[in-house]
């Protein structure tokens, strides 16, 4: 969904946070500044758990030009992590995807998304559980939603189960403080120990085998 040039560069603030599962005391990040295109970029919003785990796999694609961490489908405007970790603004820990459709379609982020998620649980992701945690899909246009609920169909039949990852329209998108945005590159030992903690490696083995994590085969 195309959004305004602000989002293109990003201010990032620094705030203290509690030490929950998916979070940490660092220092802000500079400004950013996406090389991209505002004419041609787009955006796309996927809830999938802690979002430092799903920056990295978006950010390895071919025409991705960053990833931001944030929270999108909840009631308060601007809420810090803080307020969204208290479970009572009803956002949805989130990455937005800024990307050029030229290079890489929304089909192909559908694709990382789902290989990047547990379908089955909609209560949480791994062992982080409630609200902020929930996978969610946000479709920005008609035809967002057309491939999303698409690739949802063909995950049932596939595991012959309902999967729990609701697909909603597109909700205003909040960053998350700065020391969030890109953990896996500040952070690499803390982010690798987090993955292997959650046992979030263990499970996307379990339901995707070698495609875990990654582009994997079409659904």
């Amino acid at each position: 969904m195309r959004r305004p040039l602000l989002t293109l560069f990003l201010p990032l603030a620094a705030l203290v946070v509690l030490g929950a599962a998916c979070a940490g005391s660092e220092p802000a990040a500079p400004p950013v500044a996406l090389d991209i295109d505002p004419a041609v970029a787009d955006t796309a919003v996927f809830a999938g758990g802690c979002f430092w785990c799903m920056e990295k796999p978006f950010e390895e694609l071919d025409g991705v030009a960053g990833v931001i961490s944030g929270f999108a489908g909840g009631t308060v405007p601007n809420p810090t992590y803080d307020e969204v970790s208290s479970k009572t603004t009803g956002h949805y820990e989130s990455v937005e995807v800024i990307y050029d459709p030229t290079v890489v379609s929304y089909d192909t982020l559908l694709q990382v998304y789902w290989h990047n998620v547990d379908p089955l649980d909609g209560g949480g992701q791994f062992c982080d559980r409630g609200s902020p945690y929930r996978p969610a899909i946000f479709a920005g246009t008609p035809a967002e939603r057309e491939a999303a609920e698409a690739t949802k169909a063909a995950l049932e039949e596939r595991f012959g189960r309902t999967v729990e990852v609701p697909v909603l329209d597109a909700a205003p998108f909040y960053a998350a403080e700065g020391y969030h945005q890109d953990f896996y590159r500040t952070n690499p030992v803390r982010y690798q120990s987090y993955r292997v903690g959650c046992r979030r490696d263990a499970r996307l083995d379990e339901l995707w085998g070698e495609s875990a994590g990654g582009l994997g085969p079409a659904l």
